[in-house]
């Protein structure tokens, strides 16, 4: 049997957290940032964990994290 491969992209942008659940980082602050407020800002550069719903298809592109 082969090894199995990590998506790349998924590998870069996941990282998995000591108690198994997967870390991502929020969207929409790159650009644009004029007119979102300071607080929604602050709360973009905080890291989220995922939703239970996307899991099952985040573990099978990323079957060694």
């Amino acid at each position: 049997m082969p090894k199995m491969k990590t998506n790349r992209g998924a590998a870069k942008r996941f990282k998995t957290t000591g108690t198994g659940k997967i870390v991502r980082n929020k969207a929409y602050s790159s650009h644009i940032l004029t007119k979102k407020s300071t607080k929604r800002k602050r709360n973009l550069r905080k890291s989220a964990i995922i939703d239970p719903t996307n899991f099952k298809g985040i573990k099978r592109i990323l079957p060694y994290a």
